[in-house]
């Protein structure tokens, strides 16, 4: 070592030296180059700079041993690049593989940011432990209690393979454990000595190197050297840096001061830096615009500033000489509350410098030397234990360096970073933590040496974690979590290191504020007074120091410590009587209470937070023995009668007195207690060491006469009276008891001035989570005293306490209380006896499941309830616990959700409802008679009895103290309260002739103890009954025999005849003389009986009469409707109505105009088929024959074997890729309709809305011209036409002759010259007049005498006009320019065509009830009326535009449209259809049809088919051209189809024979796939097709198109489809002759022209099955899984911290992030992407906060997540932190959402409901 000493200590002359003299030796050069590189840098940091550091560190670490490190061909490493992830790419020595599988070894893996973790409830020893996801999926924990959650930062790790951490061996098969390490650990938890030191045990100095581990290499020993020695100086660089940093932001003054401020540069230049720190108040926008504004940088540069401080945590904004400037600048942000710093340019340069090395530091513990993994880090681990080296400075002014020799006999480096830590900023913190977290599991001695030096400067740590820190959340402070929680490690701190003590010294001097200059003083103060409105109380830091003693004190070998050394409950119980009494509250009686502070919240978070450590401690003492208890529970009675008598001044003189005794009288003897009005006095909730007491009185089989024998006590009683007087006990018991009266007065409204605060404070004590803390002990305290003191004085102090003597004495009228208050305290009195006397759980020790159990029992008695409601009703501890839910399945039964609305529920099992007893003390009076209803109704049904009674459950106090409680029901006081209370009850209800208020609930509770009375002690207490006069000499027998025959007491008779029935077997005689007297004998029950028959008969004469009235009107009503039948088959030029307007409510029909409401909204919903990927021809082969049967679906929740089924992931969540989609316009409507008068006027007062709300974000958007259904809320920017459909029936001619007379028609009628104008140049034969954007139609519609259905046509071409301006780059296909006639969307086709082909494939995969598509439900009636609106719309147009012509120019288009078709105009010259039909869509055409001459339909339905197939050869012979290179495809076996295609070579070859070329294709493409599977193919290419022209037919002309009835349904659905349409199938093509022509026409053109020439085809085919959107996992977990693989913006090639998955392409998008927006700063990646995918929607799933986003438009809404967890709730953001698994209802109702365009309607609804103010950043 010596060598080492003389190097260091070697004074610097660094400046002097001449940069030639460079040292040799690597260590000095290292230090030369960091010495002198601030100021040759300019003290400005570069990533240059970053490298050069990392380069001299590792050069100076390996010395000439860098082939050690690294393969020989390249022994150096890249520039900017770290150790371990160069080794780990290029796989040294296993790097970058699974480490080898070595036994004892932990598993240790650090989470990095946004990783999944696992938490196994069952398996793990506390919540601290926690799996990654490899070693988690690679144990079994099935029907574990598995919770799993993201990482929200890097640090925390793995603990599989640690034998401490896991109640059970998790047999992980990469971490086996091995005995060696077992063995140490038992010996460090026998190598304690029972008595805490107080003085601090020196740290044990060397660590031996980690034993039995197989991969150690040969290391040269001036390596290791040379990397101890690299590894120290870098430690004592960052001390030394470090040394200088200021401990907390601040700014100062003035340029004096900031001179002054120490500094480490010995030149003292003054350059400055600037430094912005990073916090959880300031949006990225203020501190950008802060940034800019103070340092002129621009945006750009600010904004990636401010996202390095939100990343790194601090960031240098500005470095210069002008002190005044940044001073200035300085002070303006910290106006704001931003942390802000100015050191000097060289010390901030050197801070840059450790903050490499830190990094350097961590990389090296991920590196490996050879195979040798742990050599590094162990070399790290001693560097750290080892105490710094100091270099003695000439320069600067000494820093103010803590000192640490005070606590540590040794400090060593470890403790100078914890201590340093909140010098650091959020990313060294996180480094180093890594670095601890590393070395910790090197071996159990290395965990207990880190322990102990963190158990030494804890206090330290505490201080600047509660006093000082701005960033919480990576306080080192926490790292007590990682080291607490292992037994052997805390029983270690808390008996070598006295931590405990410390610890709660800590707490003390906290509280009582005893703090000075940011730091706890450690004396212990005089004058411990609390003040509740200090800091301490206000701060919400505190709760992790009490996290930090529980997990200590919950080990089990610190328990025990507890328990057998007294010397710790001593000190406990000091820290207990400091927060005695806090906060104490005074009834307000005459005014209302002027200032209410909620200071109470404070105070109840610290005492709830004192009283959780105070269970743990009390359960510490089941392993004590009874001298140890017995010990344990006087100190603690001591402390308390100490504060109580005030003999120590922790309680205010002015609010309390000494406890004075008073002389009562009751019944007839004399009783002493305490003196004292709950009305007048000062009353505190918070009374800690009676808590404590009270846990320690639960270990009642310690306490039992036998054990206690043992130490010369002879019970429970000796021990209290043997030290204390009555008195005393009296006092001791007379705190909990006021709290106790406080909120029975509380509750009875006595209180009410008092405030809100009070009302609060009463509802935590009270919390069913909260209540075992504080109000179950207070309760327990009086149960004791029972079994101490004699029942009688402690019956009478309650009533006392209360202010109850004088009703139980019979004296009414002197009651302190009046009317309704004076029954409420009556009610409160009785529940607190009930509870005193029948709650048995803590009297016998009740084992925490059983006592799970029941309370589980009792919160589903009422009805069945969601998991989160349960957990609600049941304290926290109880649902923490292991066994919580598997008690739960016990006891009930699961009903998973069903619908999408629905969560999942437990019901009681049957056979626990005998468990439940309705006077449990945790159940309200309202959730009692509730209770008491449902058993009453079981006990019927099982008994048949009529009005059963529910007895109570004996109390089977066997063994301990508490067996003698059962006798408190035979004192005489008890039973003046039963008597007293029956017998006021019912004078009083005598007076005042009815049941005052409470009246029930008292008389309830009375026989309640009556009856357990009976039960438990029958004999005594029915003597007693019938002997002891009270009142008027009446005895409690006499009053109840009286109430048995009274008709106001009926509800209460056969609890009556059970107390009588009772009383009469024990003492016959003293009961049965006055119920004889009362039972009148023989008809008095037969009145009852005549009364009911007579009732009965007149409610049967009321039915008759209802009936026969009945009976008359149907008749009337069918008469009336028949005579309507005939007037409307006679009047049929009357007017038809439609029903009526949603606006003004009357009739709709054509005297006026009106229409349907509808929504035109751009799409690209429609799928073209991928040419580019195999998988879509599979799904082809796969798919089943019929699309309108719906598929079976496995619906079961949570899914089976979802495990297995999510272990295939796929590319982009197999997402459809958006470049294959169509784009055009979906109408749809949402079946209301309106007059067109009324929908002007609610369009204005739509405008009128927007203007008079400016700011609000409105869900429909004006200048699209929407508006909102006013009944409904759907989105809508249309008026549709309605119409009845065409009732023409099926024409009889056939085919061959209607195509005849066809030609011939055209052939006689005159060339038509205009109507050859008005069609496309190009010779598609489209029209002109149906495209949106043609500027012929503005013209028509501004004559004046424009009539309203031309209004009504005018909302449709606006929207349609406006999105066809917008939209020309998203369509393909080649149309005129903007200007000429017919430029813009092509409405037949891209509003008509596109809306019914998206009707049809949203149908894909349902039900149609047994007919066709067209029968189907989704098909309703409003969907066929606006297929024909919007087909009469066309008609208008073309009317509009040919308006001279008799029939508005249908014929004439007629006409056109058959020229079109008819093959032999197509080539001639008289027509200009230089467009092959074939590269036209067929069902356009249909349409074209549909809209001018439907009576032709049927006729030109084949036509357009056999158009459609050979169109879809085309299409297939290019994209199975495509597809031969990869052809992996299933054969099916045989032909399936050969009855509907016939030879399908035959006309495949007979589509593509006039081009060489693609003959020649064709050949190849059918060799390649075979008969059989093209004709699948075609099968599956052309159905669509046919479902389509169902759907349009069966709108327009219904009775043309009748269902077949094909009998048995199992008939595929093409055959049905071809029956119902008409169209003879291609199998009977060779005896149709027209058809043959016309399709050799067709085909000749399109052959000859050069579209066939080139192969590019110009066939595009739609995509054929079923759409689905992305697949996610089944379970949401395995989202996380290999999310670096998954989950990856494409934008920004990062993992995003909030992903945003889209569900129709399966892209990752960056949600609501800054580092993807567009350049305005205005759209965040998912409205852009958007865009590009969905058109005006979007659909994500929100991964971290795991709900659904809908997006329209520039607005958007989040919805219910389709995710449900085990129970079947939703878990938004993952705060429960259940494993959730998909639900299928949730997940169809997403897909059915955005396949029937209902997102902008779920996007208008939602912003309808609600007001915002728009923007993402709002959502």
């Amino acid at each position: 070592m010596s060598s080492f000493i003389s190097l260091f200590n070697t004074s610097r002359h660094p400046v002097t030296m001449n940069p030639r003299d460079r040292p040799s030796d690597p260590l000095s050069q290292l230090r030369y180059a960091l010495e002198t590189m601030p100021s040759s840098r300019k003290y400005i940091f570069s990533p240059a700079t970053r490298a050069e550091v990392l380069s001299e560190l590792y050069d100076a670490f390996w010395g000439p041993y860098s082939h050690l490190f690294l393969p020989l061909s390249n022994s150096s490493l890249p520039m900017h690049a770290t150790l371990s992830s160069v080794q780990a790419d290029l796989g040294f020595a296993g790097a970058g593989s699974e480490d080898p599988i070595i036994p004892g070894r932990p598993c240790g893996h650090i989470f990095s940011k946004g990783e999944s973790c696992f938490r196994c409830k069952d398996c793990a020893l506390d919540d601290s432990c926690v799996l990654c996801s490899r070693c988690f999926h690679s144990s079994d924990h099935s029907d574990h209690n598995v919770s799993f959650f993201v990482a929200q930062q890097a640090g925390g790790c793995c603990d599989c393979g640690d034998i401490e951490a896991w109640r059970k061996p998790i047999s992980c098969p990469f971490h086996p454990p091995a005995p060696h390490v077992q063995a140490q650990i038992e010996q460090s938890l026998n190598a304690v000595d029972a008595t805490p030191r107080a003085s601090q045990r020196s740290i044990s100095e060397e660590i031996p190197f980690v034993e039995d581990y197989p991969y150690r290499v040969a290391i040269p020993p001036d390596l290791r050297d040379l990397m101890s020695r690299t590894i120290a100086y870098a430690l004592d660089f960052i001390l030394d840096t470090l040394d200088y940093s200021p401990d907390e932001a601040t700014v100062p003054s003035h340029e004096a001061d900031l001179r002054l401020q120490p500094s480490a540069d010995p030149m003292q230049k003054d350059q400055y830096a600037i430094i912005i720190w990073n916090d959880d108040k300031h949006s990225f926008d203020e501190v950008i615009k802060l940034i800019s504004e103070t340092t002129g940088h621009d945006r750009k540069t600010a904004s990636i500033m401010a996202y390095s401080i939100d990343d790194v945590g601090r960031e240098i904004i500005d470095i210069n000489g002008d002190v005044p400037r940044l001073l200035e600048a300085a002070h303006l942000m910290t106006k704001i509350e931003l942390g802000v710093t100015i050191r000097r340019a060289y010390d901030t340069f050197r801070e840059q410098v450790a903050c490499v090395i830190i990094e350097w530091l961590l990389d090296l513990t991920r590196s490996r030397l050879g195979a040798d993994t742990l050599i590094i880090k162990e070399i790290i681990a001693a560097e750290l234990l080892s105490p710094r080296r100091r270099e003695i400075t000439f320069f600067t002014p000494g820093p103010q360096v803590p000192n640490l020799a005070a606590d540590l006999a040794r400090p060593c480096r470890i403790d100078w970073l914890f201590v340093y830590h909140t010098r650091l900023w959020k990313k060294p913190r996180i480094h180093l933590k890594a670095i601890y977290a590393s070395i910790l599991i090197l071996s159990h001695p290395h965990k207990i040496a880190i322990a102990s030096h963190f158990a030494s400067t804890y206090h330290r740590v505490a201080d600047a974690y509660l006093l000082v820190d701005r960033e919480a959340e990576t306080s080192i402070k926490y790292f007590a979590l990682q080291l607490f929680t292992a037994p052997s490690v805390a029983l270690h701190i808390v008996s070598q290191h006295d931590l405990m003590t410390r610890l709660l010294d800590i707490i003390v001097n906290f509280f009582t504020n005893h703090i000075a200059d940011k730091h706890i003083l450690t004396t212990a103060p005089a004058q411990q007074d609390i003040d509740v409105e200090s800091p301490p109380f206000r701060s919400k830091r505190f709760m992790p120091v009490f996290s930090d003693l529980r997990y200590l004190c919950h080990n089990r070998p610190v328990q025990q410590l507890i328990a057998r050394n007294p010397a710790f409950i001593r000190k406990f119980v000091k820290v207990c009587q400091v927060f005695m009494c806090i906060n104490p509250n005074k009834r307000v009686a005459s005014s209302h209470v002027e200032y209410e502070t909620d200071v109470w919240i404070s105070v109840f978070n610290v005492t709830l937070s004192l009283s959780r450590v105070i269970k743990v401690y009390g359960e510490a003492f089941a392993f004590a023995n009874p001298t140890q208890l017995v010990g344990a529970i006087t100190t603690v009675v001591r402390e308390i009668l100490a504060v109580c008598t005030l003999s120590t001044d922790r309680l205010d003189k002015e609010k309390f007195s000494k406890p004075m005794l008073h002389e009562v009288e009751f019944g007839d003897a004399q009783y002493q207690i305490v003196d004292f009005n709950v009305l007048e006095g000062w009353v505190s909730f918070h009374h800690s060491l009676h808590w404590l007491l009270a846990d320690l009185l639960k270990h009642v089989d310690i306490l039992s006469e036998e054990s206690l024998k043992e130490i010369g006590v002879s019970g429970v009683r000796d021990l209290f009276l043997r030290p204390f007087n009555e008195g005393a006990i009296l006092t001791l018991i007379d705190f909990p008891l006021r709290v106790l009266a406080m909120i029975a007065q509380i509750r009875a409204g006595l209180w009410v001035r008092n405030g809100f605060p009070i009302r609060g404070q009463l509802l935590h004590y009270r919390d069913f989570m909260l209540r075992e803390l504080c109000y179950d002990q207070d309760l327990f305290i009086l149960q004791s005293s029972l079994i101490i003191l004699d029942p009688n004085i402690i019956i009478v102090s309650i009533l006392d306490r209360f202010g109850l003597l004088s009703f139980f004495r019979g004296e009414v009228e002197k009651s302190p209380y009046e009317g309704a208050h004076l029954l409420s305290m009556v009610e409160e009195l009785l529940y607190v006896l009930i509870t005193i006397l029948g709650e048995r759980a803590s009297a016998t020790k009740l084992p925490f499941q059983c006592a799970i159990r029941r309370e589980i029992v009792h919160a589903l008695a009422a009805g069945p309830s969601s998991f989160t409601d349960l957990a609600k009703r049941v304290s926290e501890r109880m649902v923490d616990d292991v066994s919580f839910e598997r008690v739960l399945k016990d006891v009930s039964h699961f009903r998973a959700p069903e619908s999408t609305s629905d969560t999942g529920v437990y019901e009681l099992k049957d056979e626990a409802y005998d468990e439940v007893d309705p006077f449990t003390f945790h159940y309200t009076r309202n959730k009692r008679e509730e209770v008491e209803v449902i058993l009453k109704n079981r006990l019927r049904k099982k008994t048949g009895v009529k009005d059963p009674v529910i007895v109570p459950k004996p109390l089977t106090i066997a063994s301990g103290p508490f067996s003698i409680l059962p006798s408190v029901l035979e004192s005489e006081a008890l039973l003046q309260v039963m008597f007293y209370a029956i017998y006021n009850v019912i004078s009083l209800t005598n007076s005042a002739g009815t049941a005052p208020p409470s009246a029930e609930a008292i008389l309830d509770q009375t026989f309640q103890l009556i009856m357990l009375a009976l039960v438990e002690r029958p004999s005594v207490f029915s003597h007693v009954s019938v002997i002891k006069p009270f009142a008027e000499e009446k005895k409690l027998a006499d009053i109840i025999c009286a109430m048995e025959h009274d008709e106001k007491y009926k509800p209460y008779k056969s609890r009556i005849d059970w107390v009588l029935t009772e009383i009469s077997k024990h003492v016959p005689e003293g009961v049965q003389p006055p119920r004889k007297v009362l039972s009148p004998a023989g008809p008095a029950p037969d009145v009852e009986g005549v009364k009911k028959r007579a009732a009965k008969a007149r409610q049967e004469a009321i039915m008759a009469e209802m009936k026969a009235q009945q009976a008359s009107f149907s008749l009337n009503f069918e008469e009336e409707e028949e005579e309507n039948d005939q007037d409307m088959d006679e009047t049929s030029d009357e007017l038809s109505s439609y029903g009526t307007c949603i606006v003004c409510q009357e009739d709709l029909n054509e005297a006026k105009a009106f229409g349907s409401l509808g929504l035109v909204q751009p799409s690209r919903l429609l799928r073209k088929h991928p040419d580019s990927h195999s998988q879509y021809l599979n799904e082809l082969m796969t798919m089943p024959q019929s699309l309108d049967r719906a598929s079976p679906r496995d619906a079961t929740f949570p899914p089976a074997h979802a495990e297995e089924l999510d272990t295939a992931s796929s590319p982009n969540f197999d997402g459809f890729p958006s470049q294959y989609t169509r784009f055009g316009l979906h109408a749809s409507v949402c079946g209301h309709m309106m007059h067109l008068d009324c929908f002007q006027v609610y369009n204005s007062s739509v405008r009128q809305r927007h203007r008079s709300h400016a700011t609000r974000n409105h869900p429909e958007n004006i200048q699209r011209k929407e508006y909102i259904c006013p009944l409904c809320k759907s989105l809508g920017n249309v008026l549709l036409p309605v119409l009845h459909p065409n009732n023409a029936p099926a024409s009889r001619i056939p085919f061959p002759d209607w195509i005849r007379a066809a030609g011939i028609s055209v052939l006689k009628s005159k060339p038509d010259s205009v109507m050859d104008g008005l069609q496309f140049r190009s010779g598609t034969g489209e029209f002109v007049f149906w495209s949106a954007q043609d500027p012929g139609y503005g013209a028509a519609v501004r004559k004046p005498e424009a009539v309203a259905s031309t209004k009504m046509l005018d909302t449709l071409m606006l929207s349609s006009r406006m999105v066809s301006q917008q939209t020309r780059h998203l369509r393909e296909r080649p149309e005129p320019e903007v200007g000429e006639r017919g430029a813009g969307m092509y409405l037949p086709e891209d509003l008509v065509g596109y809306t019914i082909s998206a009707i049809e494939v949203a149908a894909r995969g349902t039900d149609s009830s047994g007919g066709i598509v067209a029968d189907s439900l989704s098909l309703s009636d409003t969907q066929s009326r606006m297929i024909r609106g919007l087909l009469t719309s066309l008609t208008r147009l073309s009317a509009l535009e040919l308006d001279g012509r008799p029939d508005g120019g249908r014929e004439s288009v007629k006409q056109a449209i058959i020229k079109r078709l008819l093959p032999e105009w197509s080539r001639t010259s008289l027509t200009s259809f230089s467009y092959p039909l074939l590269l036209r869509d067929p069902f356009t055409v249909l349409i074209e049809t549909a809209a001018v001459a439907p009576e032709m339909l049927q006729h030109v339905l084949i036509l357009c088919y056999y158009a459609c197939l050979a169109r879809t050869v085309i299409g297939m012979v290019y994209v199975l051209n495509k597809a031969r290179t990869y052809s992996a495809f299933q054969q099916p076996a045989a032909r399936a189809h050969a009855d509907i295609f016939g030879d399908v070579r035959m006309f495949f070859m007979s589509v593509v024979r006039h081009s060489p070329v693609f003959e020649h294709t064709a050949t190849l493409v059918f060799d390649a796939f075979g008969e059989a599977r093209i004709e699948k193919m075609l099968y599956a290419f052309t159905l669509p097709f046919l479902r389509r022209a169902a759907i349009l037919c069966r709108s327009v002309v219904p009775l043309t198109f009748p269902t077949p009835l094909l009998g048995a349904s199992n008939v595929n659905e093409y055959k049905r489809l071809l029956a119902t349409l008409g169209i003879p199938p291609l199998a009977d093509l060779p005896n149709q002759d027209t058809l043959q022509n016309a399709l050799s026409g067709w085909c000749a053109h399109y052959g000859h022209s050069h579209a066939a020439s080139q192969l590019n085809c110009g066939v595009v085919l739609d995509y054929a099955a079923v759409y689905g959107i992305a697949r996610l996992p089944l379970i949401l977990d395995n989202l996380f899984g290999e999310r670096d693989k998954v989950m990856k913006c494409h934008r920004c090639n990062t993992v995003p911290t909030d992903a945003a998955i889209c569900l129709i392409c399966g892209v990752t998008c960056c949600m609501a992030s800054h580092c993807c927006q567009d350049e305005s700063g205005l759209r965040g990646e998912c409205n852009m992407h958007t865009r590009d995918c969905g058109g005006a929607i979007g659909v994500y799933f929100v991964v971290k906060r795991c709900s659904l986003l809908y997006l329209y438009a520039n607005n958007g809404t989040f919805a219910q997540s389709p995710y449900l967890d085990v129970h079947g709730e939703v878990d938004v953001s993952m705060r429960r932190g259940r494993r959730q698994y998909i639900h299928p209802a949730r997940w169809e109702e997403v897909r059915k959402t955005w396949l029937n365009h209902g997102i902008p309607t779920a996007v208008a609804r939602k912003l309808e409901s609600t007001v915002d103010s728009g923007g993402w950043e709002t959502l």
